[in-house]
């Protein structure tokens, strides 16, 4: 009979919970074992329980020389870590100081602007307020053209439900009298304002 699936969660039960520790230990460091006879390989196996007791498994030589084999194989890895993330350090300082020194640009163009000061201003710092003026000339122009589509969609929209509206309305008024002899159908009489005060959606 095949044994259930055991649900991995914690074990309430404190006397199943130290049986169940014990065989798994026992297996886990059996199993660690094998792996290092099998495939020659050097294996550091450390285990505390839930009490703080200590369990330890090193197949070849000592625990602490597999430690300090340890630290030595991962001390580069830290020192790059260091150095990368002092590297970052220095870039973002880079960062905030010319985005600093752009505020302060800014901030001494919008001064000048209103009463006439520019003039004072050196070429370069001329050269560079221009091509600001025309990143955001550029960047209202997009905003608007955005705003402008999207309200033309909307007035689109407004339209087709109006037209859709005076259809129902004249399919209506045929069908009331027993006739479609009205004429043409009315498209848009009246201002978009006049409908859509009538017809709110």
């Amino acid at each position: 009979m095949a044994r259930g699936k055991v649900q991995l969660k914690r074990i309430e039960n404190p006397v199943h919970r130290q049986v169940t520790f014990c065989k798994r230990r026992a297996g886990l460091l059996k199993k660690a074992k094998e792996l290092s006879v099998l495939c020659d390989a050097e294996i550091g196996l450390l285990i505390f329980s839930a009490h703080g007791k200590l369990y330890e498994l090193a197949t070849k030589g000592t625990m602490q020389g597999l430690v300090e084999r340890y630290m030595n194989s991962t001390g580069g890895t830290q020192a790059d870590h260091a150095n990368v993330n002092e590297q970052k350090v220095l870039e973002s300082k880079e960062e905030i100081n010319m985005l600093k020194h752009e505020i302060e640009f800014l901030q001494k163009g919008l001064r000048y602007m209103p009463g006439g000061g520019i003039r004072t201003m050196t070429l370069d710092e001329l050269h560079m307020l221009e091509r600001h003026l025309e990143i955001w000339i550029y960047q209202i122009r997009s905003a608007k053209m955005d705003i402008m589509s999207q309200e033309i969609e909307l007035l689109k929209n407004k339209e087709g439900i109006l037209k859709a509206a005076n259809n129902y309305l004249h399919e209506q008024i045929g069908e009331q009298y027993g006739t479609s002899n009205f004429g043409p159908v009315i498209t848009n009489p009246y201002p978009l304002t006049i409908y859509s005060e009538i017809y709110q959606y």
